[in-house]
């Protein structure tokens, strides 16, 4: 664990978020939330969320991908890998300016491919494989 996940996304970034719009969304509170808890307390599925949001990555990805190193199907609330999908759902340019990460979720990526038919697991093997060709395919540009 890094001394930065014991700091919220409000503390790391030095902004702290008033209380959200009354007309916000489920998603909109809840990223709200998210932002005032420490990272290290930050389950999967807060942090696919936050990354789905676009929110506080370059400081949630060291924890994200700890995470997905210990587990590549970790999973929030929607199948197992939807983290992973998440993480490798970020921004061409985000991982272009991070290329730092990149070898780091390549290795989560064969431990994905020593795992066989991701079906087996329970995760969706088609879905998963599509968005990590997509990976591949942007990365390597």
């Amino acid at each position: 664990m890094s001394d930065s996940d014991n700091f919220s996304l409000e503390q790391l970034e030095g902004v702290a978020w008033p209380q959200p719009p009354e007309n916000a969304t489920r998603v909109m509170r809840l990223v709200y939330e998210l932002r005032r808890r420490p990272i290290r307390k930050l389950t999967p599925e807060d942090l696919r969320v936050l990354l789905r949001q676009r929110e506080g990555i370059a400081a949630l990805l060291p924890r994200t991908l700890r995470l997905l190193g210990e587990n590549p199907l970790a999973e929030g609330d929607y199948f197992p890998g939807d983290l992973l999908v998440a993480a490798l759902g970020l921004a061409t340019s985000f991982w272009r300016n991070n290329p730092e990460y990149v070898p780091q979720l390549c290795q989560i990526i064969r431990k994905v491919e020593a795992m066989g038919n991701l079906d087996d697991l329970g995760a969706p093997h088609d879905g998963i494989w599509e968005v990590i060709e997509s990976f591949r395919t942007n990365t390597a540009r």
